[in-house]
């Protein structure tokens, strides 16, 4: 029955004999039996009748087997047969709750574990025996054969090579990554950076909340004196999301976390031939990866995972002859590993209108620094008009007369851009705010959308 307190779980009400493990049915074994979650169980309002006392002492009870669910199974299966025994002789609600609910799940859990690390023994193996001999070269990494040389990783180096990564490729992030530790070679220089310097070397690398982050997360680090060394410590600074402080952990620091991105993702996709909901899909995911990550190794590990989905496992056409992989692959099984990953179909991406001008003086163009708040904060920028859906704004006041030159376009993370390109003679003063500056110096510190109509005008 579902309890009048509101702990929604069936449960009887007499005391019962050792049973055999029972089953439930219905949301509440799904919600008390989810892979991740041992109970989920809410209160609406304080506990009354044979359940009366503190909510503390039944929760206290119950966070027993969520800690020792999926783990310590020798504490567990004692704990189990404390409170079967328990159950039998004092009759309690309580105790016969954590007795049908919570002891079944506690059982079916370990049995899951033990069969998840039966179905992936050997994995970690095989896939750091492929990266040993198949790693690539990078400007930021320490190679397998460095470390086994006890070469220590440069936190500052990968931290900054993970933060250039995303969204990024490889080639393309690999000549910023040089040009900038060549200008800042440790997180103290970049930490005394000038603001408009770092932006400017950013340009073209998009996503220009990440180098506003940058230079936060290096002042925070200088003002520590040190960088932190674990998962949770990383998370702490600016623009470290979770991927990032695994990353960061398990590469510089040899912590065992586990690096989940959407190459991580994709492979094991795969292994799994995943077909649930693509958000639950995720959290299996990165639970398996965790359990998975050697502790011996586990930046290495990260890095095999890398290059696995970066050079064999990749969105099309994968190539599963040569996978290290292949034997724990369901998808290879199946023949179709390019039905995975099953994501949701992505939402079309609304259009932004606007003008962008390129105003032509004696000594250049004319160019601004945008707020340091929004899209593209802090970088420089050419004049233009706000950016809506419901078409160009008004002209600029201060522009007279323009000549209309084309259009160009620019995908943003969640929408897409078309401006109209228009030239215009600046004879006159420039509005506070703008300066003229030469054409072909100012173009590589220019976000690429303004870069593209500059291009067009030249």
């Amino acid at each position: 029955m579902v309890d009048a307190a509101g702990m929604q779980v069936t449960v009887s009400t007499r005391p019962l004999p050792l049973p055999p493990e029972p089953t439930f049915s219905g949301s509440q074994t799904r919600a008390i039996c989810a892979p991740t979650v041992s109970a989920q169980i809410s209160f609406s309002r304080p506990m009354a009748g044979p359940l009366s006392g503190t909510r503390s002492r039944v929760m206290r009870w119950l966070s027993v087997p969520m800690v020792f669910g999926a783990g310590a199974t020798g504490f567990a299966r004692a704990w189990r047969s404390l409170i079967r025994a328990r159950a039998s002789s004092s009759g309690s609600r309580l105790d016969l709750i954590t007795m049908n609910v919570i002891v079944p799940c506690m059982a079916k859990r370990e049995k899951a574990a033990s069969a998840a690390g039966a179905r992936f023994d050997g994995l970690p193996d095989a896939l750091l025996d492929w990266y040993g001999r198949h790693a690539r070269t990078l400007p930021w990494r320490i190679g397998p054969g460095e470390r086994g040389r006890g070469v220590v990783p440069d936190p500052y180096r990968v931290w900054l090579a993970e933060i250039m990564l995303q969204q990024t490729t490889v080639p393309h992030a690999a000549g910023y990554f040089e040009d900038f530790t060549r200008t800042w070679p440790t997180v103290e220089a970049l930490a005394s950076a000038e603001d408009g310097d770092v932006m400017a070397a950013w340009a073209g690398l998009g996503y220009y909340a990440r180098a506003r982050n940058l230079l936060k997360c290096a002042r925070e680090v200088a003002a520590r004196g040190s960088w932190p060394r674990t998962e949770a410590g990383l998370r702490e600074l600016p623009g470290i999301g979770p991927y990032t402080a695994g990353a960061v952990a398990a590469l510089a620091f040899n912590q065992r976390a586990a690096a989940v991105d959407g190459n991580v993702d994709r492979v094991f996709a795969r292994i799994l031939a995943a077909k649930g909901e693509w958000k639950v899909e995720k959290r299996r995911i990165a639970d398996l990866v965790g359990e998975l990550v050697p502790e011996d190794r586990p930046g290495e590990f990260a890095e095999a995972l890398m290059d696995l989905g970066a050079t064999i496992c990749t969105p099309k056409r994968p190539n599963c002859l040569i996978c290290p992989l292949r034997a724990w692959c369901a998808a290879h099984a199946e023949g179709e590993p390019e039905r995975y990953p099953m994501k949701p179909a992505k939402k079309a991406k609304p259009v932004r209108f606007g003008e962008v001008y390129i105003v032509r003086g004696a000594s250049g163009v004319a160019v601004e620094t945008r707020p340091p708040q929004g899209l593209l904060g802090g970088m420089l920028g050419l004049p233009t008009t706000d950016w809506r859906e419901d078409g160009a704004a008004a002209r600029l006041e201060w522009i007279e007369s323009a000549q209309e030159i084309g259009e160009v376009k620019h995908v943003f993370t969640h929408f897409e851009l078309r401006l109209k390109v228009l030239t215009v003679q600046g004879d006159g003063a420039l509005p506070d705010g703008y300066e003229l500056r030469d054409a072909d110096s100012v173009a590589g510190a220019l976000p690429s959308v303004f870069r593209k109509a500059l291009k067009l005008a030249s």
